[in-house]
Order: C-alpha cells, then structure tokens, then sequence
C-alpha cells in the first residue's frame, strides 16, 4: 500500500530500530532513564528552553501545555481549524476545565489580532479568565509567517497572556522557511513538537518550556498516566530523527509539489500545496467511487465526507511512488462521467 493518510504512517528505519536496541534505559517516572533525559535535554536546548518533557503523543503534550497555562474556568484562544481545539477530543475542556474560545483562521493560519482584541474577557465573574494565546506551525501544511508570530505574541504578552505552540511539523517549518527551529520557537512559552509525524519516530512528543513549567508538566504528565517506564526505546528514535531526519523533510516537500503538479495535469483542482501536504477537490458525490479506486489499486487517503482530500508525503514514499499515485488518480479522473 501506498499510504497518503498522514505521515504518522511511518516505520521506523532500519538504523533507528539499531539504535533503539542500543539505548541504554531506565525507569523514567524515577527519573532514572538516560536516553530520555538526554532526548528532552537536545530538544530543549535545541529550541532555546531550559528544559522538555517526553510524552506519548502530541495530544497529551499539548494538552499538559495548557493545563499548565490554564486554571479551571479559564480560557484559551485558538484557532477554529486548530488541532488542539477541533481534533484532540475536547480534552482541555473536558479534563482541564479550561474553555476554548476559537477564532477563525485567516487563509495563512494566523489568527486576526482584531479578532483576538475582540475576544479577550473583560475582568469580571460572568466570564471565563483569558489566559492563553495557542498557535499552530505548520498548520494545514502552511508556514505561518513569523513576522505575525512574533507581532501577536507581544500583543499577547501586553495583554498578560501566555503563549503556546503547537509545533507538532515545527520542522517542516523551519526547513520550508529556512528558518532556524530555534527562532520559529523564540516567541513562545512553550512549545511541543511531534517526533512520529515526518520525522518518522514509532510514537512521542516533546514538550519545551521553562524549568517550572516543566515541573508542573511532570506532574500532569504522571496525573494524565502518561508516565512510561524503560521509555528510552523510544526516545532514542526520537534522537536518531533529530539527527538524521530533519533536513530530509525537503525530499516530502519536493515530492508534495510534484504530487501536486502531476494532479493538476491530470485535471484535478489542486486546493493548495503546502510543505509535504496536497489538498485536492473531488466533488461530494464522487467520493465513494474515488475511495474504491484508489483501495482498488493499492493507494490509502483520507476520505471523509467533505470535497476536500488532503494527501500527506514522508519518508515511507519515495519518487517511484509519487508516480504510481499520479498514474492511478488520473485513470480515475479520466474515467469521469
């Protein structure tokens, strides 16, 4: 199968599988693994912070961010497209008391800061307390432009708002923008960056910030049942993809703009081509048929209800698979009614 669902997909490599047998491990809700505290001390020193977190997954780091930004009946801004508040089950709602207040996204994934001027709650006990300002980078694959994340963290600030990013594809954006990650980083209070997206770690994130923050992480972190034990394995293919994954991203970006021009001479409306993410039209009505095709001739996309499908390069593709889905897109295309 070729897989365009997402590039959580991936397979560890045969080198990151060598150096997770080699890592040296221990009992880290002690504290006592030296493979993860070597992981959260690179990428924290990486991105400028004093200190990181390893977590399961982007959703617990993210949401262990804002439990400690937020109190209950406090709230945070956010996009309406954001993974944190549309696509991570409602967790800081439903487990931190903590109210998303959503701002529609502009085409570039910033968020207006009229918008946000207009959403922050005045002092008083009929509205839930502002506390946050959450951002996204990549977002929909899109590089959200730095001047504008570093001009809405300081209206954030003068507002006495915290700020937090989800980095989730922090590195898809520094290598799209050639754009240092420790800059795109800078303006933040905290930060988390998936490690199993297209850096290509089986699982884990990381979660940056001050050592304060981190400490309080931890005890979420532990409260959420997030804590592992011998979890070197796992941070130690994180620390092969820092090593050896990043600059490759250009290679999925590379392929997602020829993916993308493939799809447009083969007829189709391209929606957009952002980093290693391809969004393609296909009418409403088409969709069953177009999910079948493409099962039918070994191609994996996520097909939903809307007209919108987004295709996702990574490491697992490489050039000749680029090809065999334009191949198999247009026959489908040109068998149109």
């Amino acid at each position: 199968m070729i897989d365009l669902r997402s590039d959580t997909v991936t397979r560890p490599t045969a080198a990151m599988r060598a150096a997770m047998a080699a890592a040296p491990v221990g009992d880290d809700v002690y504290g006592d693994d030296p493979t993860v505290r070597r992981l959260e001390q690179r990428l924290a020193g990486d991105l400028g912070f004093e200190a990181g977190l390893f977590l399961p997954s982007g959703t617990q780091a993210n949401l262990v961010a804002l439990l400690c930004h937020c109190q209950r009946g406090d709230e945070y801004l956010v996009g309406q497209e954001a993974h944190t508040y549309k696509y991570e089950g409602g967790g800081a709602a439903v487990l931190g008391s903590i109210q998303p207040q959503p701002i529609t996204q502009a085409a570039d994934g910033s968020l207006p800061l009229t918008a946000l001027a207009a959403a922050v709650k005045p002092d008083d006990p009929h509205f839930a307390r502002t506390r946050l300002l959450a951002l996204e980078n990549t977002w929909h694959g899109r590089v959200v432009p730095q001047a504008y994340v570093v001009e809405a963290a300081a209206w954030a600030r003068s507002r006495g708002l915290a700020v937090h990013l989800d980095g989730a594809r922090l590195y898809n954006a520094a290598v799209a923008s050639g754009v240092p990650a420790a800059d795109l980083a800078a303006p933040f209070d905290s930060v988390s960056v998936c490690l199993s997206k297209g850096l290509g770690a089986p699982v884990g994130s990381v979660l940056a910030g001050s050592a304060a923050l981190i400490a309080q992480a931890r005890r979420w972190r532990k409260m959420l049942g997030g804590g592992m034990r011998q979890s070197g394995l796992l941070a130690a293919a994180g620390l092969h993809a820092l090593d050896h994954h990043v600059a490759r991203l250009a290679e999925d970006h590379a392929r997602a703009r020829r993916l993308a021009e493939g799809l447009a001479e083969a007829g189709y409306a391209v929606g957009g081509c952002h980093t290693n993410m391809v969004f393609v039209e296909v009418p409403v009505a088409r969709l069953p048929a177009f999910a079948s095709h493409l099962d039918a001739h070994g191609v994996r996309a996520s097909i939903g209800y809307l007209p919108t499908v987004r295709l996702v390069t990574h490491l697992d593709l490489d050039d000749a698979a680029i090809d065999r889905v334009i191949e198999v897109m247009r026959a489908f295309q040109a068998a149109r009614p």
